[in-house]
């Protein structure tokens, strides 16, 4: 199976959003990713108000792995990728509280941006 190309970003119009969103992209087949299971996926993220990328998982060509609900994840990502399914592309777009709230953790992400990322659920294992 050959994965999809890492994709763009485009960051939506208007005010960012307060609330977690989700919009599919593409539609996955397979098992949901729901808590206490484990996803594998590739992302790119950025930050709202700039637009410009923070990290990709494409770069590294490094699947994130993460137990949903687990904790290794930011909320935001964690509970937006609930209800994917593999193959499935989704934007989410995470506000600061389910983000990195305050904290700083790059120059590339100011305290209290609201983050947009576009996922690729790989796999999904787990009950």
């Amino acid at each position: 199976m050959n994965e999809p190309a890492k994709p763009e970003i485009t960051i939506p119009e208007g005010d960012a959003p307060t609330e977690l969103t989700t919009r599919d992209l593409v539609e996955g087949d397979g098992p949901e990713a729901r808590p206490g299971t484990v996803v594998q996926v590739h992302y790119v993220g950025a930050a709202f108000a700039s637009g410009r990328e923070f990290d990709s998982s494409w770069e590294q060509n490094r699947p994130f792995k993460f137990a949903v609900g687990g904790g290794k994840a930011i909320k935001g990502l964690d509970r937006g990728v609930r209800g994917m399914r593999p193959g499935g592309r989704r934007e989410i777009i995470v506000p600061p509280r389910l983000g990195y709230g305050k904290q700083s953790p790059s120059y590339l992400i100011p305290p209290g941006s609201t983050l947009v990322f576009v996922v690729d659920l790989l796999t999904v294992v787990g009950p």
